[in-house]
C-alpha cells in the first residue's frame, strides 16, 4: 500500500494556499539554507531551472531573481491554489512559469533542465526511487540536484504521545537519510553530498501545534487514515501524554530535515535496480559485424 494518499495531499496543500507563507517559518529558514548551496554552481548559469513543490512560490521567485532573463524558471506544485499563488509573485519582465504535476511522471521531456531545486516537497511522494527515477530523466549531464525532505524523527513528541495511547499517530513515515542516500546512487547521480538537521520549534499547547501543521498543510494523508471526526477523548489523552514533555513553560517539537546535493549523470550511465546495474544506450550505437 502506498504511504499517501495523493488526493489528499493534494487537497490540504490546495486548502493551505492561502495560510502557509505565514505559517511555514521552518519552511523558510530551509529553504534560505538551500539557496545559499547554489554557490556550488560557481560562475554557471542554469539555462532551464526546475523549481519542484513550489508552493506557493517564494523560492522560484528567488531562483528568477538571482539569474533573471538569463535563466526560464518554471514552478511546479501538485495544488493548484498552491501554483496561484506562485503566478502572482511573477512579473511580465521577470516571468516565471507554472506547471501542475505529480513528482512521479514528470510532464517534461528528457533533458529538459540544468538545475533542480525542491524544497521540503519529497517527503510527500509515495515512491522516492521512482520520482529521482524522473528527476534523472528530465537532467541534462552535469546539471545539480538540490533538495530537502523531512526524516522520520520529525514529529518524534507527537509520535510518541500518541504512541503511549496506543493510537496510530496521524502522520505519514518519512524516508530516513540512508534511504535517501541509497536511492540516489542507485539512480546514478554523482558525488551526492547529504546532511542532516534536527531543528526544535516550541509551541504554547498541542492545538497550537496541530493548527500550524494544517496550515502548512501537513495533515494526515495515509490511504488507511480514519474518517470523520476523532473523539474529544483521544485528544484531551494525547495532550495530556505530551505535556509530560513540556520545558520552560512550552512545547518541543522536532523536525528532522535531509538535505542532499547531487550531480546527473551522462545518458545512459549505469542505476541500480533489484541489485543489478542497468545501462541504456542508444540502438545506432550497436556495431554489426557482417560475416
Amino acid at each position: 500500500m502506498s504511504p499517501f494518499d495523493a488526493r489528499a495531499v493534494r487537497h490540504a496543500f490546495g486548502r493551505a494556499a492561502s495560510t502557509y507563507t505565514q505559517a511555514a517559518a521552518l519552511q523558510r529558514e530551509v529553504e534560505s539554507r538551500l539557496l545559499e548551496q547554489l554557490g556550488y554552481l560557481d560562475d554557471r548559469v542554469p539555462a532551464r531551472v526546475l523549481d519542484l513543490g513550489s508552493g506557493p512560490g517564494s523560492a522560484a521567485a528567488a531562483l528568477k531573481a538571482r539569474w533573471g532573463r538569463k535563466s526560464d524558471v518554471v514552478a511546479m506544485d501538485l495544488a493548484l491554489p498552491m501554483l496561484r499563488e506562485a503566478r502572482a509573485k511573477s512579473r511580465f519582465w521577470r516571468p516565471i512559469h507554472t506547471v501542475q504535476g505529480d513528482a512521479q511522471a514528470l510532464p517534461f521531456a528528457d533533458a529538459a533542465f540544468d538545475l533542480v531545486f525542491s524544497n521540503l516537497c519529497l517527503q510527500w511522494v509515495a515512491d522516492l526511487p521512482r520520482a529521482l527515477a524522473e528527476l534523472r530523466r528530465v537532467m541534462r549531464e552535469g546539471g545539480l540536484l538540490l533538495f530537502s525532505t523531512f526524516g522520520p524523527a520529525t514529529l518524534i513528541e507527537l509520535r510518541e504521545a500518541y504512541a503511549q495511547n496506543a493510537l496510530p499517530p496521524p502522520l505519514s513515515a518519512f524516508a530516513a537519510i540512508q534511504q535517501v542516500g541509497d536511492a540516489l546512487i542507485a539512480q546514478g547521480f554523482r558525488n551526492p553530498v547529504i546532511e542532516r538537521d534536527t531543528y526544535t520549534l516550541t509551541y504554547a499547547d498541542t492545538p497550537a501545534l496541530m493548527r500550524e501543521l494544517k496550515a502548512i498543510g501537513a495533515t494526515d494523508a495515509r490511504p488507511d487514515r480514519p474518517r470523520g471526526l476523532s473523539g474529544r477523548s483521544r485528544h484531551r489523552a494525547v495532550a495530556a501524554a505530551y505535556e509530560a514533555q513540556r520545558r520552560d513553560g512550552l512545547l518541543p517539537s522536532t523536525w528532522e530535515v535531509v538535505t542532499a546535493m547531487a550531480w546527473a549523470p551522462p545518458p545512459g550511465a549505469a542505476r541500480r535496480e533489484h541489485g543489478v546495474d542497468i545501462a541504456t544506450f542508444p540502438a545506432d550505437r550497436l556495431t554489426i559485424r557482417k560475416r
